[in-house]
């Protein structure tokens, strides 16, 4: 079975792997305040533009739903509630992680998954400005991922549109950045680390699903989230012991250019599957730009190419078609692909 379930269904990238072996008999102090631990801080700082004790915080997770339970639960009052689309990942795919915390999310549908400013607008007119705001759930956070769970990405414009429509309603502008190397390496992404760390009051860098064997980076902004982080993080059980594991994720990811080096493998796969389809005249359900490809196929062809290939089920398109999505990431062989347009083909 060639897996393109997901990008992390393979370990970690061989660097990881021999830094934690070269420092495994080698004595750390414990939940992150280590050395290991502050050089990719800092490695991530400098990214951003920043040098540390300025403005920006850097705290490591091992997920990313611990990474948005946290950043949510660590600003918002509790009769706050988070903007974001349908398809976010919070909303599908966290368990009520986020109402478990309290937090009501308020979901818009977008047909290409990215939240819109006049979605903000009309979230604020229900609730901020509505004469019996007093009795209802009022919009706090927007909750935005790059790229989105379509695979498709903001661009610096966009950004900017919600940062001044979250300003206008005094909201927060989180991003999810689970899957951000493959937004920042497509051809769509028009900034870098720098242009996110000004325009979002906190956002996280993904690892998992870019290389790393675990762990996301979580950058804030905004004061309103930095007290007693460290408290909530433990007491969400979201600290890992053994902290300097997390630290050496992204030390090597962040230096080399390793962790857009990751990002830009995945996407070129990806563009090659989907160059690939696209020629046998295949639809996809959106322009994918990254790493994440959502084709429209007969079912009995899927029948058929899900004996040799994983992949999952998106959504039903009719009678006799279904959505697919395939991923493929850092490690997805060329080889792999070629063998999955290969066996398309065929059954096409």
């Amino acid at each position: 079975m060639i897996q393109f379930m997901s990008d992390y269904c393979e370990g970690a990238h061989p660097n990881i792997i021999r830094r934690l072996e070269v420092t495994n008999f080698e004595q750390f102090d414990g939940y992150g305040e280590d050395r290991i631990c502050r050089e990719a801080q800092e490695l991530i700082l400098a990214a951003c533009g920043r040098k540390p004790g300025e403005d920006l915080e850097v705290h490591f997770v091992v997920g990313g739903t611990q990474a948005n339970k946290l950043v949510i639960k660590s600003a918002l009052r509790p009769y706050e509630g988070v903007i974001c689309c349908t398809t976010g990942h919070l909303n599908g795919h966290e368990a009520g992680a986020i109402e478990d915390t309290g937090h009501k999310l308020l979901t818009y549908v977008s047909p290409d998954g990215k939240v819109k400013p006049e979605m903000i607008d009309d979230c604020a007119k229900r609730s901020l400005l509505a004469w019996d705001r007093d009795h209802l759930v009022l919009p706090g956070l927007v909750y935005v991922s790059n790229s989105t769970e379509l695979g498709t990405v903001y661009t610096r414009a966009e950004l900017l549109a919600l940062r001044e429509a979250c300003d206008k309603y005094g909201l927060l502008l989180f991003l999810d950045g689970a899957r951000l190397g493959c937004a920042m390496a497509s051809e769509v992404c028009d900034y870098d680390f720098r242009f996110l760390a000004d325009v979002c009051d906190a956002y996280y860098i993904g690892g998992t699903k870019n290389g790393a064997l675990i762990g996301e980076a979580i950058v804030l902004r905004n004061d309103i989230f930095k007290p007693g982080f460290k408290n909530l993080t433990k007491q969400t059980i979201g600290k890992l012991a053994k902290g300097w594991l997390l630290g050496i994720q992204f030390s090597e990811l962040f230096q080399n250019d390793l962790y857009m080096e990751n990002a830009r493998h995945a996407n070129a796969m990806s563009k090659k599957m989907r160059d690939g389809m696209a020629a046998m005249g295949v639809r996809f359900l959106v322009d994918g730009p990254t790493n994440m490809q959502y084709p429209i196929l007969p079912n009995d062809v899927l029948d058929k190419l899900g004996k040799d290939y994983g992949f999952s089920l998106n959504g039903v398109e009719g009678e006799t078609e279904s959505c697919i999505r395939v991923v493929c990431s850092w490690a997805t062989p060329e080889a792999s692909v070629d063998a999955f347009l290969k066996s398309l083909e065929a059954l096409l």
